[in-house]
């Protein structure tokens, strides 16, 4: 009997340590989970179309076609930055995109198109879509009266609930978690907007993104936007993750 109960505690010892060993390598994976690539390069493209360096844009495109964005991911990338930085910057880096395309072709590069945005179905009124979108993101009830900004100026609530959370982040040819790379890109780059940024950061954790992962973003964005920048985005993301 003596014996069994031994066998029986070591039994239980070596079961313990092996769920321990298990727990350990799952953060341990967590702990080292990295950006890919074209993730990478998303932040990039949306840094510097922010930025408005086209140069230096020329030479992220390259690399994000190469690291394997598809046509229609960057064009997503480079319309999506329009709703944080506007038109012109937009609309300089689809230009850009354009002579780039151009140029590869010209050496016999035939890029990946990747696929379409799917068709949208209008169900209900867009400005509960986007609200719902908003709710998903935050995962936070969104109230129905409004506050602050959105109370001093209720159209720019629509527009945002609208057009932002519905017209743009339904297009499914980006991923959420992919636009909000491309949104705190923009808002690092274009900078004194730590409230949104603030908000977006904690997005970007709901969207799955890692703190290991953010805390790498300060780092890929730093060259673009400068030492000055990026530790206002440090202190900023710091703040997000002491308060999860």
């Amino acid at each position: 009997m003596k014996q069994f109960r031994n066998f029986g505690f070591k039994v239980m010892v070596l079961s313990f340590a092996l769920f321990s060993n298990n727990i350990n390598a799952q953060d341990m994976a967590t702990t080292n989970k990295k950006l890919s690539e074209k993730e990478k390069s998303i932040i990039s493209i949306a840094s510097l179309t922010a930025k408005g360096d086209l140069v230096q844009l020329k030479s992220a495109l390259n690399t994000g076609l190469e690291a394997g964005l598809t046509v229609n991911e960057v064009k997503e990338i480079l319309v999506h930055t329009y709703a944080y930085c506007g038109f012109p910057r937009s609309i300089r880096g689809l230009q850009t995109f354009i002579e780039v395309l151009n140029e590869r072709k010209v050496k016999g590069i035939i890029d990946e198109p990747g696929k379409e945005a799917s068709l949208i179905k209008e169900d209900g009124h867009k400005y509960e879509r986007g609200k719902t979108i908003l709710e998903q993101l935050t995962k936070t009830p969104q109230s129905n009266t409004l506050r602050g900004y959105s109370a001093f100026a209720p159209v720019i609530d629509t527009f945002l609930k609208e057009h932002l959370f519905a017209d743009i982040f339904e297009r499914d040819v980006l991923t959420y978690q992919q636009r909000e790379l491309v949104t705190i890109s923009v808002i690092s780059t274009i900078g004194d907007a730590e409230p949104m940024l603030k908000g977006h950061l904690a997005i970007a954790l709901n969207t799955g993104l890692s703190p290991e992962e953010l805390k790498e973003f300060v780092t890929v964005i730093k060259p673009t936007i400068g030492n000055k920048k990026a530790k206002a985005v440090k202190e900023v993301l710091n703040e997000v993750l002491k308060s999860k």
